[in-house]
């Protein structure tokens, strides 16, 4: 409940300042304009000075001229920056002389940097516009207690009391009140996060209410006592903007990136609340596209981090360039991009501008004379279509951005009917933690016989059974464990339990060897060859006695890295097996580049080589090229007598399958292995059945 309420005060707040009058600039120049015009004819009417003369005028003004210059020098103003200097001696002068004085201040201090800064006049006259009616309210706020400072009669610190205090921190509060809230409405630019614009503005509001608390009162005290060190003032109120300067620049740090200048994650997040909520009130879309450069990791490992930057220098130029109006874009890390579209037609308009978005990052890009072409994969988000808040439309677009690099398709539109992070999956996920920590996860062991009979091994695959579900498919969970992060800590369980069964069955005087399947992130993980040597020892299992199962899919990503973990495992003596062989698109190129002792051919081929001729010479080509490279050849999927015969005739050195036997836990593979004898027939060998649920597309870890 209190969260909810949190969360409706947030809404609120960001309706509130989201809310824009339209022509209040104008507006607010005009009533500036009114009230100025009147009170400097009532002045004049009456016969009143309008500034002090003498040394007290003249001191004021060269304070005045010092302020203007800093100013003028400090940079360029921002809506939620405000300057303290300014503020600090327009107060002082309410204070001692009254409102028509202090505007005066305000409009030269204002109209001045205003005029240096080129081409900004109207801001300024809309700065000026706004500083006189503040001070009109900290004047209404002092007269509001009887107090009506004027030149002629100013109201000095000799008369001040007791109740003096309230009333100077009543004018600095109305001043400060009408100037910010005015400001906010005015100049306040959509492209900034609310949350973290008003935490900033709020912080630095307070730290000028302080410094006008601590300096408009001496002020008017040095111009009444000794009105020539006035310009000496200076200092504290240069310090003082600089110090406000300095926390703008640091709070506009933390919303962008260092390195291309573009707006960061904080950033978009906060800015995607405040378009999806305006999307939101006028029955609107907004939509998120995330881009991911393709193979940019390769160019920093080729060329170096620093062209790696400078490539990141010139994308984010490109996608500065090919925004159409109004979208945001932002560096949310690495070589990923986002792109904030505030309004969109439909998800196809999104489309087409996350295709133009693409298509511009892909164009040749020239590093020192070298061309270089990064291609990048987009995926598109809308809301209210895929989600309805603004981490939701980032994970949905990130979920198709995976979907557009896998499948290499360049861009792709959030589709929740491939969304694996479903509550379901995601309650999943949440139980396989539970079951890997509780030991609940099993594995079974299916054998890989010569044709000869011999015993070749056994492959450890991982079964779960679910206390509600039942059995769940492995296919189904392992890619739940590969999405999610989970995977490691899937691999070592399974390594863990692997080694244990093989130290129990060495002991028992069965020295069968055991492969496992790992993944090509456990193969890119740091440390993965020497923690893999560390639980053999631990064991006291051979190197000999592991054999690890791997994809080609392991150089795709960080080939390097993937090829020195490799080498890694074999220098410690542990044999690789490619699994999979044939589904990839490039086997025969990384083939030559894995240090694998055996090949496995794909169940696919082998489950149609006794009628079909094309499958059939595939596998006769397989079988010959592995054994030219030197490496065994393993069939998976062996289900008849009639593959059987047709693999022992190409040359095949191995089988695994129901032929032989199904998958087995680790007691039954125990008695199967007892009562299996070296040199028996493999005609003599009983099959194991395979469960019902087991199906021959049931994929391994």
């Amino acid at each position: 409940m209190q969260e909810s309420r949190g969360a409706d005060a947030a809404s609120w707040l960001h309706r509130l300042l989201s809310f824009r009058v339209p022509g209040l600039p104008l507006a607010v120049v005009a009533v500036a304009g009114a009230a100025l015009a009147t009170g400097v004819l009532r002045v004049l009417d009456q016969g009143r000075a309008l500034f002090p003369a003498g040394t007290v005028g003249w001191s004021f003004a060269v304070l005045t001229g010092v302020v203007v210059g800093h100013l003028v020098a400090l940079g360029r103003d921002r809506w939620w920056g405000g300057t303290g200097s300014g503020a600090a001696l327009t107060l002082s002068i309410l204070l001692l002389y009254g409102w028509v004085p202090a505007v005066l201040v305000s409009l030269a201090v204002v109209m001045l940097v205003g005029t240096a800064r080129r081409h900004r006049w109207r801001q300024a006259l809309v700065h000026g516009a706004i500083d006189i009616i503040g001070i009109g309210g900290a004047a209404l706020a002092l007269a509001a207690v009887g107090t009506r400072p004027s030149v002629e009669r100013p109201w000095e610190p000799g008369s001040w009391n007791l109740y003096a205090v309230p009333e100077v921190v009543g004018a600095a509060c109305a001043y400060l009140l009408i100037t910010r809230l005015l400001l906010w409405y005015c100049f306040a630019r959509r492209s900034r996060g609310l949350d973290r614009a008003l935490r900033t503005a709020l912080l630095r509001q307070v730290l000028v209410a302080v410094a006008l608390l601590g300096i408009s009162p001496l002020i008017v005290v040095v111009a009444v006592h000794r009105p020539l060190l006035l310009p000496l003032f200076a200092v504290p109120l240069i310090a003082l903007d600089s110090t406000l300067w300095i926390a703008r620049v640091r709070a506009e740090e933390q919303l962008r990136d260092p390195l291309t200048g573009l707006p960061n994650r904080l950033w978009l997040m906060e800015r995607a609340w405040a378009a999806l909520e305006h999307a939101d009130r006028r029955g609107g879309r907004s939509a998120l596209v995330l881009i991911d450069l393709d193979r940019f990791r390769s160019v920093n490992d080729t060329l170096g981090h620093l062209a790696g930057d400078r490539l990141l220098l010139q994308i984010a130029d490109r996608l500065r360039t090919a925004l159409p109006r109004e979208a945001e874009a932002a560096r949310l890390g690495g070589d990923e991009f986002a792109v904030l579209l505030p309004a969109c037609d439909s998800p196809t308009s999104a489309q087409r501008v996350a295709r133009t978005l693409v298509a511009a990052l892909g164009s040749p890009l020239d590093l020192d004379g070298l061309t270089l072409v990064l291609e990048a994969s987009a995926g598109v988000a809308v809301f209210p279509d895929h989600a309805r808040s603004a981490e939701g439309l980032l994970r949905r677009a990130d979920v198709a951005m995976y979907e557009a690099k896998r499948d290499r398709t360049g861009v792709e539109v959030y589709e929740a009917t491939r969304d694996g992070n479903t509550p379901d999956r995601l309650g999943l996920l949440a139980d396989l933690r539970r079951a890997l920590d509780a030991a609940e996860v099993e594995l079974h062991y299916q054998p890989k016989v010569g044709f000869d009979g011999r015993i070749c091994g056994l492959e450890a695959l991982v079964r779960w059974v679910h206390p509600e579900r039942g059995r769940v498919p492995p296919d189904e969970f392992i890619a739940i464990a590969e999405t999610s992060g989970l995977m490691p800590r899937l691999t070592e369980y399974v390594l863990e339990t692997a080694l244990g069964q093989v130290a129990r069955w060495r002991a028992a005087g069965l020295t069968v060897p055991v492969a496992v399947n790992v993944s090509p992130r456990d193969v890119r993980s740091p440390g993965f060859a020497g923690a893999v040597a560390a639980r053999l020892a631990r064991h006291g299992v051979p190197a000999g006695a592991l054999q690890l199962e791997i994809t080609e899919h392991v150089l795709l990503e960080d080939p390097q890295r993937a090829a020195d973990t490799l080498a890694a495992l074999t220098g410690h003596g542990v044999k690789m097996s490619l699994d999979d062989f044939g589904t990839g698109y490039s086997s025969l190129v990384h083939l030559r580049r894995l240090p694998v002792s055996e090949l496995k051919i794909d169940r696919s081929f082998v489950a149609r080589l006794a009628v079909d001729a094309e499958d059939a010479e595939i596998v006769r080509c397989t079988v010959d090229l592995a054994h030219s490279l030197g490496l065994l050849v393993v069939a998976e999927g062996v289900e008849d007598d009639e593959t059987w015969e047709r693999l022992r005739d190409l040359g095949c050195d191995a089988v695994q399958g129901w032929l032989v036997a199904a998958a087995m836990p680790a007691a039954e593979a125990t008695a199967w292995l007892r009562s299996r004898q070296a040199g028996r027939s493999p005609h003599e060998i009983p099959a194991v059945p395979a469960p019902a649920e087991e199906s021959a597309d049931q994929p391994v870890i």
